[in-house]
């Protein structure tokens, strides 16, 4: 099916840069767009340049952009075909894709059993070692009632462990336990977090591995038996498991090692039937990878693979959905140069916290090998209520020195006034030796963190 057969108008159950990220890609392929909104986001850009626009409730996210019902409403009064749940909200909902399918529409995603597969991480997990994926050692399934025999699962693992929710993320519902005086307390919290934040207290354990990286393998997969696997990505930059800066392709990772777990997650998708973009997360420490979780989506750092394969992922996200064949092979697939992306927040560098507020200046910059994905402009008014990520920016080099050249250039280039966000905070990281000589592992940025707060 080319691009000219596919037809219909796509709802898009998002907002911020990545609708209209999403719009974009519909508009390169004719499908007509139907933005909806909340009250914060009327004068958003996407929802001025959608062919309709539709508000679906109030600011809060639980009565918006998280109410199922109200998006099938929209899709029904607007007669939309399809929709793109983008990143975040009901994007790994499995409930939310049977009831779109169940409506009669398409949802640009996997299927409600691979979301649901993947989105538990026993389930994953179990699926991943039939499938020859390593995975980090630890409990074969969910953890029992008793403490005693949770203990004696961590002594056979090795301490230190670390202790999850089976539907967490995000960083949410996991706790490094370091010792068996400790375990008790550990799982106790762990799991009364977890009924908090999921619904589920169910609990898990792994090994804890002490100096990882942090390596992901996007994928593509069509409903016509190809799986495809796009190279890796490494986004060890993190606070509190929330990616601050990523890098594509991982620096000192020999390709051929790259190749063979690539190779194994895409035969993955095979067995589970996957459709759609996926990303395989994975730990990696000493030449081994152990795989953590899949996520069932298009990722924030989904520009890095792009720019390193001149694949556009939304368009073929959205090809796939309506059908179409994947136009690719995978030798035809090539890594080339390297690509950074800066994920920039309207919150204090230091503190962290959020910082709101309308926009009066917004300088971005440009040249080559640059690209910012971003929904805001000058006069734009940053609400509360959301997440603070106000755009990125993506820089392509033919080496990962000219990469940083470049990204160098543009961090020094943007100028935001109106309110704080963390541009000095990346140029200083950026600036940093070790992260310059490459391989950094996932607790590094925090350690150097603290080392600032340090008289």
């Amino acid at each position: 099916m080319s691009a000219a057969q596919i037809k219909g108008r796509v709802l898009i159950a998002n907002r911020g840069e990545i609708a209209l990220r999403i719009q974009r890609a519909c508009r390169a392929l004719k499908l007509e767009t139907v933005a909806v909104f909340s009250e914060a986001d009327r004068e958003s850009r996407h929802v001025q340049e959608a062919d309709i626009a539709l508000c679906i409730g109030p600011a809060s996210a639980a009565k918006s952009y998280l109410d199922p019902e109200r998006l099938l409403l929209a899709a029904r009064v607007t007669g939309a075909t399809a929709i793109h749940p983008g990143y975040g909200f009901l994007s790994e909902n499995a409930d939310f894709a049977e009831a779109v399918e169940a409506a009669g529409l398409i949802f640009v995603g996997p299927t409600a059993q691979s979301i649901r597969v993947m989105g538990d991480k026993i389930s994953a997990k179990r699926a991943m070692l039939e499938a020859g994926v390593p995975c980090v050692p630890g409990s074969d399934g969910s953890l029992p009632e008793k403490i005693e025999d949770v203990a004696t699962i961590a002594k056979t693992v090795g301490y230190p462990v670390i202790v999850k929710a089976t539907g967490g993320g995000g960083g949410k519902g996991m706790r490094v336990v370091w010792s068996a005086e400790e375990l008790a307390e550990a799982v106790s919290l762990t799991s009364h977090e977890a009924r908090q934040a999921f619904g589920n207290g169910t609990l898990y354990l792994e090994k804890f591995m002490q100096k990882p990286r942090h390596i992901e393998i996007q994928v593509l997969c069509d409903t016509h038996g190809t799986a495809l696997w796009l190279g890796a990505r490494d986004c060890s930059l993190q606070r509190r498991h929330q990616k601050v800066l990523e890098e594509a392709p991982p620096c000192d990772i020999p390709a051929e090692d790259i190749a063979r777990i690539g190779t194994l997650c895409a035969e993955a998708c095979h067995r589970i039937g996957y459709r759609g973009a996926g990303t395989f997360e994975f730990l990696y420490e000493d030449g081994l990878f152990a795989f953590i979780e899949m996520n069932t989506r298009v990722q924030v750092e989904h520009p890095i693979t792009e720019e390193t394969t001149g694949i556009d992922i939304v368009r073929e996200q959205l090809r796939i959905a309506h059908g179409a064949k994947l136009n690719l092979r995978q030798q035809d697939i090539v890594t080339r140069g390297h690509a950074f992306e800066c994920r920039i927040n309207a919150e204090d560098p230091k503190t962290f916290r959020p910082s709101p507020g309308c926009i009066s200046r917004w300088d971005l910059p440009g040249g080559p090998g640059v690209r910012i994905d971003t929904h805001v402009t000058a006069g734009y008014t940053i609400p509360p209520h959301y997440d603070s990520m106000i755009g990125k920016i993506i820089v392509h080099g033919e080496t990962r020195e000219e990469a940083l050249a470049r990204l160098e250039v543009a961090l020094a280039e943007m100028r935001v006034e109106g309110v704080t966000t963390n541009l000095s905070l990346h140029q200083d990281i950026v600036a940093d030796p070790a992260f310059r000589e490459g391989s950094v592992d996932i607790h590094f940025l925090e350690n150097w963190l603290r080392t600032r707060e340090e008289p």
